[in-house]
């Protein structure tokens, strides 16, 4: 794991100056990502139509200093595994010189990732391509208008889950994406937070140092869609690592192992800590609904047990 000093020495590989907004995770998760990478590789980076795409890559400009490819919503994955291919058959026609170093890096949201780009991650990540995927799951269809996704937590608000007399935000629980892929057997798998740096980029290089697929799951807050303030971003995303919300964990060859300070059922934060500081979340504090914040800490408490038995603790 590179220490602080070195990181800080590495290149930026995504510029400033783009359009996302103040204290997006995104542009935070990508940063801390591709710092972890190190300089060993030449980085080749593909992303899913999106926030991340649509800020960083406005024509004539683009804000990403490595090669840079857009796709569609839905085929990262796809396009990714395909560069890499033409790569290694490339390499093996003797069109690129051998000792070459490239690694290749899709990013995309949580609705190109949990929803429509699910068919494309599982096949990638199924046929075995020297890649790794990144989703920065900020909860939501950010970009088109914070519509509900399979990522979005259940009692949130967003515009196709509304407060109302039918129903209190969204009523189903979110997608457990990370251990959908881990089920892949795939090299490396891993769930980060932007809030624990040093965690994240250890996680990062990890996945880049791999031979095959390795798949990041990095918790990327969005102050426009939950409602708070630009500044409370990597806040609120250490809460959610405290509250065993979003627990920190890797699955490595099969083995899973959580990772950083262990937070256990004992020792983690209330879920409304979490949820409080939260616009998307308000009405559950509400009188009426105190039996709806028992039911979301009970999932969170099942979800952690359910990690923490992965990893044999």
């Amino acid at each position: 794991m590179a220490s602080i000093k070195e990181l800080s020495r590495r290149e930026d590989k995504l510029a400033g100056g783009h359009r996302l907004c103040a204290g997006c995770g995104a542009s935070i998760a990508v940063r801390q990502v591709l710092l972890g990478a190190g300089d060993d590789y030449q980085i080749v980076a593909g992303c899913a139509t999106g926030c991340l795409e649509v800020s960083t890559t406005i024509y004539p400009y683009s804000s990403w200093k490595v090669p840079f490819i857009h796709n569609a919503f839905e085929n990262s994955a796809a396009t990714i595994s395909g560069v890499e291919a033409a790569f290694k058959g490339l390499k093996a026609a003797g069109k690129i010189p051998g000792d070459k170093k490239m690694k290749f890096v899709a990013f995309g949201g949580d609705g190109g990732t949990y929803d429509i780009g699910l068919q494309s991650l599982s096949g990638a990540m199924e046929r075995g391509h020297d890649m790794v995927y990144v989703c920065y799951d900020n909860g939501a269809y950010m970009n088109t208008g914070i519509q509900r996704s399979s990522a979005t937590p259940k009692g949130a608000w967003a515009t196709t889950a509304e407060v109302g007399k039918a129903q209190q935000g969204k009523t189903q629980k979110r997608k457990d994406l990370t251990s959908i892929i881990a089920a892949h057997n795939i090299p490396y798998v891993a769930q980060g937070s932007i809030s624990e740096w040093k965690d994240l980029a250890a996680k990062a290089e990890k996945a880049f140092a791999v031979d095959g697929p390795a798949f990041l799951n990095v918790f990327a807050p969005c102050p426009r869609g939950w409602r708070i303030p630009y500044n409370q971003s990597v806040s609120i995303a250490s809460l959610a690592v405290k509250t065993g919300y979003w627990p920190l964990f890797e699955v490595v060859d099969g083995e899973w192992a959580m990772t950083t300070k262990r937070v256990t059922r004992e020792n983690r934060l209330p879920i409304e800590d979490f949820l409080k500081p939260q616009g998307r979340f308000k009405h559950l504090f509400r009188p009426g609904n105190e039996a709806l914040l028992v039911e979301i800490q009970a999932d969170v408490d099942r979800n952690l047990d359910y990690v923490m038995k992965r990893a044999g603790l």
